[in-house]
């Protein structure tokens, strides 16, 4: 079983819905076993401890260039052993020197259906706020593997949520959540852990494990 990181900002509610994939053995091809938050005294480090995950906080220091961020990022993943990456609300842009690390095993859950309404600067009611700005009929959710350019990567899971009359940004935020968020990001998490198992296995290659 492989050793999966989750990378947060906020409430954790994308975590705890992995958390709940992995009790019930949706998720089983690897195991949470670290939680990193970008903010002291984000609520997801709550949930991530109330279920027994080691977590971490690892801020930017005020004018620390991405890439010294990205190495500190970087050792710490690596002394827990992480094989893949889930980033579930994390706010900060991964510099290149993560991405070149962990190549095609960084997945990002995004609230809309990329290509719209993505990009920098779209994230959080932003982005449901945008929508209904737009008119548009339908909305969603992304999984997509992450490059250096935010919301860019390969997509590998999508699901549509219908937008309806007299939705807000808030009750938009939640309908996503629910029938797309929580259901796409467990499933692209345990595919990308079984692919990656099957991998390792194939070239005989141990899989990274915690020290």
């Amino acid at each position: 079983m492989l050793n999966i990181a989750v990378l947060v900002s906020g409430g954790g509610t994308n975590l705890q819905a992995l958390l709940t994939a992995q009790q019930s053995g949706t998720l089983h091809s690897g195991r949470v076993a670290l939680v990193i938050s970008s903010k002291a005294g984000a609520y997801a480090l709550t949930r991530a401890a109330q279920a027994g995950v080691p977590t971490a906080t690892l801020t930017r220091e005020a004018g620390e260039p991405p890439q010294w961020y990205g190495e500190r990022l970087v050792r710490l993943l690596r002394a827990h052993g992480i094989a893949l990456v889930v980033l579930a609300g994390f706010l900060p842009i991964l510099a290149g020197n993560v991405i070149a690390a962990y190549p095609e095993r960084i997945i990002n859950v995004h609230p809309s259906l990329i290509p719209s309404f993505c990009g920098a600067g779209y994230y959080g009611l932003k982005v449901h706020r945008a929508a209904l700005e737009k008119g548009v009929k339908v909305t969603g959710a992304t999984v997509h593997l992450v490059d250096e350019v935010p919301d860019n990567g390969r997509i590998l899971m999508q699901q549509a949520v219908a937008v309806l009359a007299g939705d807000t940004p808030e009750t938009l935020q939640q309908r996503v959540m629910e029938q797309a968020e929580w259901v796409l990001l467990p499933q692209a998490t345990e595919e990308m852990a079984r692919r990656l198992c099957l991998l390792w296995e194939g070239d005989s290659v141990p899989l990274p494990t915690a020290p």
